[in-house]
């Protein structure tokens, strides 16, 4: 059976002014339908670059990318982005906002009543009615990426591309939405491809953990299936002997297998990087 989305051997060089740089080499990944894929690394090992090449907004050097059988090329409203930074348009409501991509993908296919049933629909389902009528510097910033989330879903994408959507909120704020996405992904079943670099978020959330190797050249290093049950408790997994070992198993890639070369004051001094939960 083929794959929903086959990430197929690419390499991406950029130019630059002392010759070519090669980011990324021979990245290959197959995902099924409805699978939530986390790609984990240190910074610098590509993963951002990838994510680019899957929606489109960077173009392989060699290789390439099949959704559904067809070449990706160029962005596309089959495949939507939520970046770290909200990237609302601060004129609008959050309602508005969404409704930009709405028209956007079925200004011709849905009635303005359909189009506004849909646009406070996927609202709701980042429980966001309550404040749609509010401008992004009205609400705060988990309001603000729960209407980005929204606005993503709107556009009703086979693959959903999250880039640390998560990374500027507070513990609290990224627990809810952490909890929020996977009530949204068991009900919609979206593939969904996320860049992290919190260990905990990545197992929590992934039926696959794809870890990068260190740039330049980087690479897939290893790939952790999580069979983990659904739906997924963040309390009762801290008390699951394997929860613990596929965040150990994370922890030994990136800190033994992959060790960022530290700074040379850093060695001098005697500081050794801390194994927290989050790469650097």
């Amino acid at each position: 059976m083929s794959s929903h989305l086959d990430i197929s051997h690419i390499d991406v060089v950029f130019d630059t002014p002392k010759g070519p740089f090669t980011a990324v080499k021979d990245v290959h990944l197959q995902l099924n339908k409805g699978e939530f894929v986390s790609l984990i690394g240190h910074s610098g090992c590509g993963k951002s670059t990838v994510l680019n090449v899957v929606a489109g907004l960077q173009q392989a050097s060699q290789g390439g990318v099949i959704l559904n059988g067809k070449e990706v090329n160029a962005p596309g409203s089959e495949r939507a982005v939520v970046f770290q930074n909200h990237s609302l348009l601060p004129w609008l409501t959050a309602y508005q906002n969404v409704e930009l991509a709405v028209r956007q993908v079925f200004g011709k296919s849905k009635s303005k009543q359909e189009q506004k049933q849909w646009i406070e629909h996927n609202l709701q389902l980042v429980h966001m009615t309550h404040a749609m009528h509010k401008r992004p510097d009205e609400i705060s910033g988990g309001m603000k990426q729960r209407v980005g989330i929204a606005r993503a879903l709107a556009m009703q994408p086979q693959v959903l591309l999250l880039d640390e959507p998560f990374g500027a909120l507070d513990a609290l704020t990224r627990a809810h939405l952490q909890d929020s996405l996977m009530a949204i992904h068991a009900e919609l079943g979206t593939t969904v491809i996320m860049i992290t670099h919190d260990v905990d978020e990545a197992v929590l959330l992934s039926d696959k953990v794809v870890m990068m190797t260190n740039g330049p050249e980087a690479t897939i290093g290893e790939v952790l299936q999580v069979n983990l049950p659904r739906p997924r408790d963040r309390i009762a997994l801290a008390r699951d002997p394997a929860y613990s070992q596929y965040r150990s198993a994370i922890l030994s890639f990136l800190y033994e297998k992959q060790r960022k070369v530290e700074p040379l004051a850093k060695v001098a001094a005697g500081k050794p990087q801390r194994q927290s939960g989050k790469v650097a």
